[in-house]
């Protein structure tokens, strides 16, 4: 199996435990029983999706598995993550997994990735830093049109060059590595809610901020069925993916955007 701490969804590291053990005549039934429960087949469910592990079994299951130490720690980290109710509790269990990893210099799987769309100024100063070479972060942050710090401008290059999402081919002169930036399915949606939080706060703004001549904010709201939302839906994600091509055709760039699509229901279904 791969170490404990390449991974942050609880569920699969239970199932990948399961599959290796299953090699040599392991059962589920075996697996419930060693942790405590009458079910033979209550991890089965859980593995599946279909129940989740209680504070109460965490222990029984962590000491089935023989993790001790810090791997009784991580997946502990790993099941609160997995369970929590709401972001801020899943941003603290995410932390906590990040820890433990560097603790015991293992690699942390997506922590960059979730540390770059967690914050919209992360997306902005990784456009905005090739088109001004040689500039100094406060002369970026000046560039910004909302309020963003020096400072934060100074992390989030920091950040950017130790993921290798710019390289600095000179002081102060940066180059973007590539032009897509993916993660896994676990922790990366937990991150793009906060930054698309935060550029939806940035949208509203603009409203107030910027001349009605440099951007384009409207919407319509409006009744549909079913298949007429998917439809929308399919149209939405064309039109994403025809600005992309049109932005990644762009060779003179001289300004940063952000562009919104929000397609949200405003009632229950009737």
């Amino acid at each position: 199996m791969k170490p404990i701490t390449e991974y942050q969804d609880y569920r699969r590291y239970m199932q990948d435990f399961y599959e290796e053990k299953k090699k040599s005549g392991f059962t589920w039934r075996e697996f419930s029983k060693g942790a405590g429960f009458a079910s033979p087949s209550y991890l089965k469910l859980v593995c599946e999706g279909k129940s989740s592990l209680s504070r109460v079994g965490l222990p029984r299951v962590a000491n089935a598995m023989g993790l001790l130490g810090y791997e009784f720690t991580y997946f502990e980290k790993m099941v609160e993550f997995g369970n929590a109710t709401n972001d801020e509790k899943k941003k603290a269990a995410f932390a906590e997994l990040t820890r433990i990893a560097k603790e015991q210099k293992a690699r942390v799987i997506d922590s960059d990735t979730f540390a770059y769309y967690e914050s919209a100024i992360n997306s902005i100063v990784r456009e905005l830093a090739p088109l001004m070479p040689g500039a100094l972060p406060n002369e970026m942050a000046k560039r910004i049109k909302h309020l963003y710090t020096a400072q934060q401008v100074r992390d989030s290059l920091a950040m950017l060059t130790r993921a290798k999402y710019l390289e600095e081919t000179d002081e102060n002169v940066y180059r973007q590595t590539d032009k897509a930036i993916t993660g896994s399915t676990e922790a990366i949606p937990l991150a793009l809610r906060s930054m698309n939080r935060e550029m939806t706060d940035l949208a509203k703004e603009a409203i107030d901020s910027v001349n009605v001549h440099e951007r384009n904010i409207s919407g319509v709201t409006m009744g549909v069925d079913t298949a007429t939302l998917a439809r929308i839906s399919e149209e939405i994600d064309k039109c994403r993916r025809n600005v992309i091509a049109l932005a990644n055709g762009c060779k003179n760039i001289e300004q940063v955007y952000r562009l919104n699509l929000q397609l949200f229901p405003l009632t229950d279904k009737v």
